[in-house]
C-alpha cells in the first residue's frame, strides 16, 4: 500500500508534537531541580530562623513572665509543623515554586491573592525592621552624631538608617541562593557572638544575672506572643529554600535542625537578659548594654551584622514575585535592578516614619507571622490534601492550631495597635 501525500504529515506531526513535550517536560525538569546542598540550605533557613528576634526575646520574657517560656516552645513546636504542611503541599504538585503557588493550588486565584498580600507584608515589615534596628543601635554608640541636608535637620538615627540601606543595597542585587548562602553563614554566626558576648558581660563585666523577675503577668501575655511568633515568621521563604535543594527528600531535616538550634538560641538568650535586666529590659537587649564594655561593643556591632546578612533573603520572595509580573514587558537585568533598588528605598521611608522596634515586630508577629506562618499553612494543607472531609486526629489538632492563631491575631493585633499609637 502506497503512503499518500498527506501521510507524511500525518507522522510527523505527532512525532514532533511528542518531541516538544518531552523537551518541555525535560526544561521543567531541569527547573524544578535545584543546586543548593544540605548545608548550605541550613545556613539559609538558620539565617532565616535566627533573626533580630533574638534581640527581643528578653523583652519578651519580661512583658509574660517566666511561664511565657512555655509559650515559646508551644509556638516553635507549631510553627515547626506547619512548616512540614507547606512541604507536603509542595510535594503534592511540582510546578509549586513559591508560597502564592501553594494558596493558588488550595484556593485558586483568591488563594493565592490572599497568600501574596501577608507574605509580602510580613517579610516587607521584617525588612524594615531590620532597618530600624540599626539605627536604634548606631545612634546608641554615636548619639551625638547628627546631620544637615539642604538645610534640613537630619536626626542620628535617621542617618544611620539610610548609610546602613546602601550597604545592604548590593547584597539585595543578588539572586543566587548558593551565594546567599555565604552571607547568611555569616548572620547565623553573628547570632552565636551576640548571645555569647550579652552572657558574657553578664558574667564578668558586673552586670550579674541576679533580677528576679514576676512568674507571670497576664497582661504582658499577648506582646509575648506576638513577639515569640515573630522569632519564627520564616515561613514564606520555605518555599524558596526548598525549591533551591539539590536534594528535596532532605528538606524535613533542614527543617528540624533550623527549628531546634534556633529554639535553644532564643531560649537561652531570653532567660539571659531577663537575669541580667528584669523587667527593665528593653525592646532590643542591646540598648541596655553599658557601651563602654568590650563585651558590650562586641554584642552591639554584633547585631549590626544580622539584618545586612538577612535582609537580601527576606527580600527575596518579594522580588521574585515583582519581577514575575513585569518579566514580559522589560529585558530582566536593568528592571531588576531599578525594582531591588526601589523596594530597598521605601523600607527606609517606613523605617524613618516608624521608629518603634519592638511595637512594629509584636504587630508583625501577632498579625502577619502568626497568619502566613500558622493558619494559612494549616487552611492550604487542609484544602490540598482533602483531610478537611474526614475526622481524624491530625485534622482535629490543625483545627486547634487554627483556631488558636485567630485568638492570637485578635488579641496581639489589637494590644501592638494600641501601644504603637499611645507612642506616635
Amino acid at each position: 500500500m502506497e503512503a499518500g501525500p498527506g501521510d507524511g504529515y500525518s507522522i510527523a506531526i505527532p512525532l514532533l508534537l511528542a518531541n516538544d513535550e518531552n523537551q518541555d517536560k525535560i526544561c521543567e525538569k531541569k527547573e524544578a531541580e535545584g543546586n543548593t546542598s544540605f548545608f548550605k540550605t541550613c545556613f539559609n533557613g538558620l539565617n532565616a530562623l535566627s533573626g533580630v528576634g533574638i534581640l527581643s526575646v528578653p523583652y519578651a520574657l519580661a512583658s509574660g513572665g517566666w511561664l511565657s517560656l512555655l509559650l515559646l516552645l508551644v509556638i516553635a513546636a507549631v510553627t515547626f509543623y506547619t512548616g512540614l504542611l507547606i512541604k507536603r503541599c509542595m510535594d503534592v504538585d511540582p510546578h509549586i515554586r513559591s508560597y502564592p503557588d501553594i494558596g493558588e493550588l488550595a484556593f485558586g486565584n483568591k488563594g493565592k491573592m490572599v497568600v501574596s498580600i501577608f507574605m509580602n507584608m510580613e517579610l516587607y515589615l521584617v525588612a524594615t525592621g531590620f532597618l530600624i534596628l540599626e539605627g536604634d543601635n548606631l545612634q546608641n554608640l554615636w548619639p551625638d552624631v547628627g546631620l544637615e541636608i539642604a538645610g534640613v535637620p537630619l536626626g542620628g538615627k535617621q542617618m544611620f538608617v539610610m548609610i546602613v540601606a546602601l550597604i545592604i543595597l548590593p547584597t539585595v542585587w543578588l539572586n543566587n541562593m548558593n551565594i546567599l548562602s555565604y552571607i547568611s553563614a555569616s548572620g547565623v554566626l553573628a547570632s552565636v557572638i551576640i548571645l555569647g558576648s550579652i552572657v558574657w558581660a553578664g558574667m564578668h563585666d558586673g552586670i550579674g544575672f541576679e533580677q528576679k523577675g514576676t512568674l507571670l503577668n497576664w497582661k504582658g501575655i499577648p506582646t509575648a506572643v506576638s513577639l515569640y511568633a515573630f522569632c519564627y515568621c520564616a515561613h514564606p521563604v520555605f518555599p524558596t529554600l526548598y525549591t533551591s535543594m539539590e536534594n528535596k527528600k532532605q528538606f524535613s531535616k533542614v527543617l528540624l535542625l533550623c527549628f531546634l538550634c534556633c529554639t535553644i538560641t532564643y531560649a537561652s538568650m531570653a532567660i539571659s537578659g531577663f537575669l541580667m535586666f528584669g523587667c527593665d529590659v528593653q525592646s532590643q537587649v542591646t540598648l541596655n548594654l553599658p557601651t563602654k564594655n568590650i563585651s558590650s561593643k562586641v554584642a552591639i556591632y554584633t547585631a549590626l551584622v544580622n539584618p545586612v546578612a538577612k535582609y537580601a533573603l527576606m527580600v527575596t520572595p518579594i522580588v521574585n514575585a515583582i519581577e514575575n509580573r513585569f518579566r514580559a514587558y522589560y529585558s530582566k537585568k536593568p528592571i531588576s535592578f531599578l525594582i531591588r533598588s526601589t523596594l530597598v528605598i521605601s523600607t527606609v521611608v517606613v523605617a524613618i516614619s516608624i521608629p518603634f522596634f519592638g511595637y512594629l515586630m509584636s504587630l508583625v508577629g501577632a498579625f502577619l507571622s502568626v497568619t502566613a506562618s500558622v493558619i494559612i499553612p494549616c487552611l492550604c494543607y487542609l484544602k490540598i490534601s482533602g483531610s478537611y472531609r474526614r475526622l481524624g486526629f491530625e485534622p482535629i489538632i490543625i483545627g486547634f492550631i487554627v483556631l488558636l492563631g485567630i485568638v492570637i491575631v485578635i488579641v496581639g493585633t489589637y494590644t501592638s495597635l494600641v501601644e504603637i499609637v499611645g507612642h506616635l
